[in-house]
């Protein structure tokens, strides 16, 4: 079966999107928030990266 990236329904906390990116490469939702978290702080990228990904990620069914 093939593994696709969706929005998490389960490990939500706005859109599911950093929930869907940590089922999807096996590891705790908790890292990936991080992670985003520091884009957003040191880059500023991480809000737009976000709802680009919002967008185009398709929440799961």
């Amino acid at each position: 079966m093939e593994k696709r990236l969706v929005r998490s329904r389960k490990n939500r906390m706005i859109g599911g999107v950093c929930g869907g990116i940590a089922e999807h490469l096996g590891t705790d939702p908790t890292v990936v928030r991080l992670i985003w978290a520091v884009t957003t702080l040191f880059w500023g990228t991480g809000i737009i990266l976000y709802l680009l990904a919002w967008a185009v990620i398709p929440e799961e069914k």
